[in-house]
């Protein structure tokens, strides 16, 4: 299987400023186990958000723009941003990395080619890495495997769809994405990207949402000016906010730092 060329934008002092973003001081040799730390660790500390479409700023698909993001300016982003930019950490620590595109399953129905960007890894076997589905599997999951996989988020299965090597990506029985095997480079996601960003068809363009794994297993969640708190047992909790308690929660929970709040017209505090 081909696979994209290792990228060599990502300098050492580069790769040590993303591995305190995530929190991570000991990254090991490429191993499963080491992956699934990466992961978990990219989970925590950096936020799902379709933060940048209500705030006029432009989504780049260019790897140094992914990180310079996530890292130096302490952002989120969806799954072409977060997948996008944890692949050029990956393979500057020595892994083999693939893009793969999935369509989301809206109800029965997948979305659109390009809809996600998933990651392949090959180590011993090739794993199904992604940080960019908001709640989705902790951890790394194999590729190869067809029975269910036991993750603290659900039982994940990988079940072969059509003639053409797709797979439908089920959490608890219930379809995800459906992925394609072959790999593409990232500027062929750059077409349905900008569709997500502009089109009012699009659900990233409909609202604002920050999203984060909490320590314990659940999940806090900015919509707006509704702040949800998951528990891991999928108990929610919701609260609405005024604007300067929405600011204070940006920085609070997410680390993200805001004058104004994305969209309704910027408002800002006072």
């Amino acid at each position: 299987m081909d696979h994209e060329k290792p990228h060599e934008g990502l300098t050492p002092d580069g790769q040590a400023a993303y591995l305190a973003r995530i929190g991570v001081a000991e990254v090991g040799t490429p191993s499963p186990e080491a992956l699934a730390r990466l992961q978990l660790a990219h989970l925590r500390a950096v936020p799902f958000e379709n933060l940048s479409i209500h705030l006029g700023e432009p989504v780049i698909l260019d790897p140094g723009a992914l990180v310079e993001k996530l890292v130096a300016r302490r952002r989120g982003g969806f799954c072409y941003e977060l997948n996008g930019a944890f692949a050029e950490l990956l393979r500057s620590l020595g892994y083999r990395v693939s893009l793969l595109a999935a369509r989301v399953f809206n109800g029965e129905q997948p979305g659109p080619p390009f809809d996600h960007l998933a990651l392949r890894v090959d180590l011993d076997e090739p794993w199904l890495v992604d940080v960019g589905f908001g709640r989705f599997s902790r951890h790394p999951l194999r590729l190869d495997e067809r029975a269910p996989q036991a993750d603290p988020h659900g039982a994940f299965t990988l079940s072969p769809y059509g003639d053409h090597g797709e797979l439908d990506v089920l959490m608890d029985g219930k379809p995800q994405y459906r992925l394609e095997r072959r790999p593409y480079p990232l500027a062929d996601f750059r077409q349905t990207c900008w569709w997500q960003t502009t089109s009012p068809e699009s659900p990233f363009a409909r609202g604002a949402t920050c999203s984060l794994l909490a320590e314990d297993g659940g999940r806090i969640t900015l919509n707006g000016t509704k702040l949800i708190r998951t528990a891991p047992d999928g108990t929610r909790t919701e609260e609405q906010l005024a604007v300067p308690e929405a600011l204070a929660a940006y920085r609070d929970h997410f680390g993200i730092t805001l004058d104004r709040l994305p969209g309704d017209g910027g408002r800002v505090a006072g």
